[in-house]
């Protein structure tokens, strides 16, 4: 009888122990959205909360992702520590970050890749939101289909979640949009098309047919660039095609001038794959 006392006791201690936890974020939370925007700092809310909202499929919120623009961020940086807020700059070329303990804000303004960078057609088409009881906008579900698209690593592949904002937004999606944003990427997205209707076979008509024989027809014309040997690999995963690069000879897709990356911002994001899996998008 006192054991089991004693272990209704410390149920009831974690439980108010995570109450009090969760509080405390959301504190945090809450403090740093209103800071912004008293310093009129535009931000959009992406991350688990977006997601969440978009497909109906749960996801734990271990932090806050916020996307701003590249020329936003030293500021919102410096709203913060003036906050009392610890702030740094991990990845120079897409990721800053913002924590008060043990919690933490991600600002996000572009991709690992360099690719997706957050301009002003992310604030035009942004989603009108409620976050602890704050009034905010949301990425468009079109910005996080690109952002997606491109993230799969070992330890993360974000390809799941494409597919469920695709059943679930399909036929409401600006897929012309769509395929501006991917652009000379659009096989990133046929490919994320074609496993969509293999994981869903009754909801294919979710993707436009024009959009797949568009696609299809653009893969038909294209034709193999044997003096171009590029590796496209690295734009999807920074890891998994390093081999090729150093044994092959290939040159990587995301260096200038082909891609939007400098060397020196590809070494800092390849010297942090050994520290493990960092929160990408």
């Amino acid at each position: 009888m006192n054991q089991s006392l004693s272990r209704d006791t410390d149920r009831e201690k974690c439980l108010r122990d995570a109450s009090e936890r969760d509080r405390s974020r959301n504190a945090f939370y809450r403090d740093a959205l209103l800071r912004l925007r008293r310093a009129q700092i535009p931000f959009l809310v992406g991350g688990a909360i977006a997601y969440t909202f978009y497909t109906h499929v749960e996801r734990f919120t271990k932090d806050v992702d916020l996307f701003l623009r590249r020329d936003d961020v030293e500021r919102a940086q410096s709203v913060f520590r003036a906050a009392g807020y610890h702030t740094a700059r991990p990845f120079p070329h897409w990721l800053a970050k913002a924590s008060s303990g043990p919690d933490f804000i991600d600002l996000i303004f572009s991709s690992g890749n360099g690719v997706v960078r957050v301009d002003d057609d992310w604030f035009g088409h942004a989603v009108d939101h409620e976050f602890l009881e704050l009034p905010l906008k949301l990425c468009p579900p079109e910005e996080m289909i690109w952002s997606k698209a491109f993230v799969q690593e070992r330890e993360r592949f974000d390809g799941a979640d494409v597919l469920h904002l695709f059943r679930e937004l399909g036929p409401e999606l600006d897929w012309a949009r769509l395929l501006e944003r991917f652009a000379d990427h659009w096989r990133v997205l046929l490919a994320h098309i074609v496993l969509f209707g293999y994981v869903y076979p009754d909801s294919r008509e979710k993707v436009p047919q024009w959009v797949t024989t568009t696609l299809v027809r653009q893969m038909t014309r294209e034709r193999a660039e044997p003096d171009n040997p590029l590796c496209m690999g690295t734009l999807l995963s920074r890891e998994q095609y390093l081999s090729d690069l150093r044994c092959l000879g290939y040159r990587d897709a995301r260096e200038q001038p082909n891609g939007p990356m400098t060397r020196e911002e590809i070494d800092i994001w390849t010297a942090a794959i050994d520290r493990g899996p960092d929160p990408i998008v």
